[in-house]
């Protein structure tokens, strides 16, 4: 029987829901990992999908935050979460052809209109969540968009080979579904301007336009045929535009982008690799290039090893396909003969980041060296075009060339105006700007309404989520579970990947359930009854639980052998009516100590107690959210 609801903050959240906690859109992914593990693939689904309206896309190219916090990689590598959720989505999202029917499954409700029209500039990942969660309590929105596609950069800037464009379509017509306006070919500043929105009816407006704009190298050279910027590199091979590379490809850059434009312009023969480093943006750009059929690419990047915050199966893959990558070099020069590159310069880069950790690279003269090339495509970030923003419009940008916003609400400094995603925090993660989207939806319902949001994202940073505590009957793991290894996620085998074939091919069912079966189950806990009239049985101090623990994170101490702070001690004794050392009295009380951090909730202890003074209660966010 569930106890009452009881609220909690964010740092009882991250101790008992890591996953959650790390997850920008609090999705529960232990929830949805333990039903793929019982083959409750439809429940799973809606977990997955309720907090978040891309869930199939990021089931392929999330940056699985909640991976990084899943508590199993303490052990040996943590639960493969994105390619779980890519598992369900597979099974009922989008891609089995989900329909308004199936989100009305998810939700629960049909969506009822108020007639209040919001207006979304951008249709990128910030923009159609935002427009999403508004359908869903009811606004009538429009999304105006500037290109001749919807997605943003998930569809202009991440290659086909890692994300499907009509897994894209899909997801975007679900949310257009809810009754959601899409206008394309509509840009701001060009088409329409934030006083005309105003006078058209629209009662709020969300800027999510992105950085599409690449920033420049200011070194000699630039000037050069053969030199490309990557976001407009990406920009005409997404949108289907023939790019017109050499055979020796050098990629600026650390990071996605640049790495997936490496392997998008080569694909042939093999060549020696060099030292690795762990890239995050440059791989778009490097991967791109691969593909693309130079017979050479080469990356240089600033960065050392620990200093890159890409994936490491991102780096695995670069390599495979047979992309060079420089580490601790800068750029120097682009070197050009009769007007086009023929070469490009690197000096050695001895740091990267001063002492305060800020950008500022130092590098070491007399070092420098040249890679014959004959493009140079520049993978250094992006920033956004704001030049439409007039004094009318009451809109403050920051010295980074952002819209400033309270972080809190995502609101500008002109009321009923929000922004959120790349164009306030510059860019990001895909998964980051959804929660910028979905954060604004909360905001601007409350500008219009009044009424304060109540989604999980809200309650989580107001005033704590609702937990329902509950007794786990029959807790039982099966045989194993600790000592099975990360099921490696399949792949396309290294001569079949040409063109725009997926690289990353997802679980069967046999490999899903036996990867969902590793979850250490953080939720669940090992509860200590003190005994009494309550369980109808005491502790008998027998250290049975204490000698089955496989992890030894369990002691069973004499309080007047236990060190610690003193003030903790009697509190200890006052809420137990016993003594601690020092002190003349006979009764004289024991302690159980448990390392949370360290107990794999295999349920062991409670199983072997002999009076039944130790139980599993497992928790569960309470269903709060009506979107």
């Amino acid at each position: 029987m569930a106890e009452q609801l009881k609220f909690v903050d964010l740092d009882w959240l991250d101790s008992n829901f890591p996953c959650m906690a790390a997850c920008p859109v609090h999705t529960e992914a232990g929830r949805y990992v333990a039903l793929i593990e019982e083959g409750k693939y439809r429940e799973a689904y809606h977990v997955a999908r309720k907090p978040n309206p891309f869930a199939s896309i990021c089931g392929r190219v999330c940056a699985a935050p909640c991976e990084t916090a899943c508590r199993r990689g303490t052990i040996d590598e943590p639960i493969a979460i994105r390619a779980l959720k890519r598992f369900v989505t597979e099974r009922f999202g989008v891609e089995s052809m989900v329909d308004l029917e199936k989100l009305k499954e998810v939700f629960g409700k049909s969506v009822k209109r108020n007639g209040i029209k919001v207006a979304v500039i951008g249709a990128g990942p910030a923009g159609l969540s935002c427009a999403h969660d508004l359908a869903l309590l009811g606004y009538e929105v429009t999304v105006f968009e500037s290109q001749s596609v919807a997605g943003g950069m998930l569809r202009l800037g991440i290659p086909e080979y890692r994300l499907p464009r009509e897994l894209i379509r899909l997801e975007i017509n679900a949310i257009l579904s809810l009754g959601v306006e899409l206008k394309l070919n509509s840009a701001i500043g060009r088409d329409f301007t934030i006083n005309e929105l105003k006078r058209q009816g629209f009662r709020s407006v969300f800027i999510a336009i992105g950085s599409h704009k690449s920033r420049d190298l200011q070194i000699k050279g630039v000037e050069f045929d053969g030199v490309f910027r990557a976001v407009d590199f990406l920009l005409n091979v997404n949108m289907g535009y023939r790019v017109e590379i050499g055979q020796k490809v050098v990629v600026i850059g650390g990071g996605n982008v640049a790495i997936d434009v490496a392997r998008s312009v080569a694909r042939q023969e093999k060549v020696d690799v060099g030292q690795v480093t762990e890239v995050a943006e440059a791989l778009d750009v490097a991967r791109s290039a691969v593909r693309f059929g130079a017979k050479e690419v080469h990356m240089v990047c600033l960065e050392d090893w620990n200093e890159m915050p890409a994936a490491k199966v991102e780096i695995d893959e670069a390599i495979e396909e047979r992309i060079q990558i420089h580490t601790r070099k800068g750029p120097s020069r682009i070197l050009g003969e009769n007007g086009k590159v023929v070469g490009f310069e690197t000096i050695d880069c001895t740091s990267v980041f001063d002492d305060q950790k800020r950008f500022s690279p130092k590098f070491a003269v007399g070092t420098e060296k040249i890679i014959e090339a004959d493009t140079v495509i520049m993978a250094i970030g992006q920033t956004s075009d704001l030049t439409w923003i007039s004094a009318d419009d009451g809109i403050e940008v920051t010295p980074r060339n952002t819209i400033k916003v309270d972080p809190k609400t995502l609101a500008t400094t002109a009321p009923g105006i929000f922004a959120g995603g790349d164009v306030s925090f510059g860019p990001r993660n895909a998964i980051d700007a959804v929660a910028n989207g979905k954060k604004a939806a909360q905001s601007i319902h409350a500008f219009l309404s009044g009424v304060k949001g109540t989604t999980v994202e809200v309650a989580l940073h107001d005033r704590g989520v609702e937990i329902i505590v509950a007794n786990t009957r029959e807790y039982k793991r099966k045989c194993g579970y600790e000592q099975q290894q990360r099921v490696p996620i399949p792949v396309l085998p290294i001569e079949r990947r040409i063109g725009v074939s997926q690289i990353e091919l997802g679980y069967n069912e046999e490999e899903a359930q036996r990867e969902a079966s590793r979850c250490l189950h953080c939720w669940e806990n090992t509860i200590f009854n003190e005994g009494g009239e309550e369980t109808g049985s005491e502790c008998i101090l027998c250290g049975g639980c204490v000698d089955i623990c496989p992890e030894n994170c369990i002691e069973l101490a004499v309080l007047d052998r236990l060190g610690g702070e003193e003030a903790q001690l009697n509190e200890v004794a006052v809420a137990y009516d016993v003594v601690i050392k020092g002190q003349s009295e006979e009764r004289i009380g024991s302690i159980m100590i448990k390392d949370e951090d360290r107990c794999i909730r295999c349920g062991l202890c409670a199983m072997r107690c002999p009076v039944a003074c130790i139980t599993m209660q497992g928790y569960m966010v309470a269903e709060t959210m009506p979107i």
